[in-house]
């Protein structure tokens, strides 16, 4: 191992992180909390929002004072904004001053979207849109931040690598991230992994089918693997040549040296989904404007923490930070 990763992994042990005893490995993190973490009831107004190519956007809001300061909540891969992560952390933020948006990709709020387009790790249009419409209706928020599970930290790395330092964002977290794409999508083949890819590729499969039925020259998915899908579905309708097109354009660990925000970056060392091998360390820790966290133990998205809540109270903590240098 080279200097620089033993030195984050150094780093990475004074976290606070205590994972749950009964948590015995990065599966049983991603699993139980995906099982057992309720969703908190967050009042929130479902709001639907216009694109610019005619088709919505559906986002939850949670505000008390237009002067609050505004965090935006991005999910992960067949995720949505009232998932128990996004719903956890939304409460966690509002109890600590925050306007809390979560954020809906196309096709998974409670409606289909109109147009052939779904959602991608590389997703940047929609992401624009949605900060557009937060300047617009929050013009006297304190700041603005913003946090990515998955896909949705993804998709927040490669905006930020596309706007550089002109864009709405003080400050961002991006956890769990699939670093490499391409890896990570030919790693859900393997083991005990089959049976998330097989959770997302039913989804998946499903709205392809209702999606067909507006619009039946789209392709048709003969494959058994996110690979495939990607290759087949995900890669033409969005432009791409196939899914290692795909995959390079917007795999984060090609350009962390070059984002220019203020980000944590959170990842478990034993992440079963995107494992930790694959996290940009080097170009990471070259680059001064990241704050790293990496734990021993967390899985996927989970962090089973005693006591509970450490994952939002880390980024709740992170995002605070913005008040005191303002």
């Amino acid at each position: 191992m080279q200097a620089e990763q033993k030195q984050s992994l150094v780093k990475s042990h004074v976290d606070g992180f205590k994972s749950a005893p009964w948590c015995i490995n990065g599966h049983v993190h991603t699993i139980l909390c995906s099982l057992f973490f309720q969703a908190p009831k967050v009042p929130a107004i479902r709001v639907k929002i216009e694109t610019p190519d005619d088709d919505f956007l559906e986002l939850d809001v949670s505000t008390s004072d237009d002067k609050n300061p505004v965090a935006i909540l991005f999910h992960g891969l067949e995720g949505h904004s009232r998932r128990y992560y996004i719903k956890q952390l939304s409460e966690h933020l509002i109890n600590r001053g925050f306007t809390v948006i979560g954020f809906n990709f196309r096709s998974c709020g409670d409606q289909m979207n109109r147009n052939k387009k779904f959602y991608h790790s590389g997703e940047v249009d929609d992401l624009e849109t949605v900060f557009q419409w937060v300047e617009n209706n929050f013009p006297n928020a304190g700041y603005y931040c913003a946090a990515g599970f998955s896909l949705g930290a993804s998709a927040l790395l490669n905006y930020l690598y596309k706007h550089g330092e002109h864009h709405l964002l003080d400050r961002t977290a991006a956890i769990s991230t699939p670093f490499e794409l391409r890896k990570g999508s030919l790693n859900l083949n393997l083991g005990f992994n089959k049976v998330y890819a097989g959770s997302f590729l039913k989804t998946l499969k499903s709205k392809l089918q209702i999606k067909k039925k507006s619009f039946p020259e789209l392709p048709d998915f003969n494959g058994s693997t996110i690979y495939e899908f990607d290759d087949q579905i995900t890669a033409p309708i969005h432009g791409f040549e196939g899914a290692d097109h795909y995959y390079a354009s917007c795999s984060s660990a090609f350009f962390m040296s070059h984002i220019r925000t203020k980000t944590l970056v959170l990842h478990s060392q034993d992440d079963p989904l995107c494992p930790f091998r694959w996290t940009p360390i080097n170009d990471i820790n070259k680059n001064s404007v990241f704050t790293t966290c990496y734990p021993d133990k967390g899985g996927h998205v989970g962090f089973w923490s005693i006591p509970p809540g450490w994952i939002n109270k880390t980024i709740g903590d992170y995002f605070l930070r913005t008040s005191d240098e303002n």
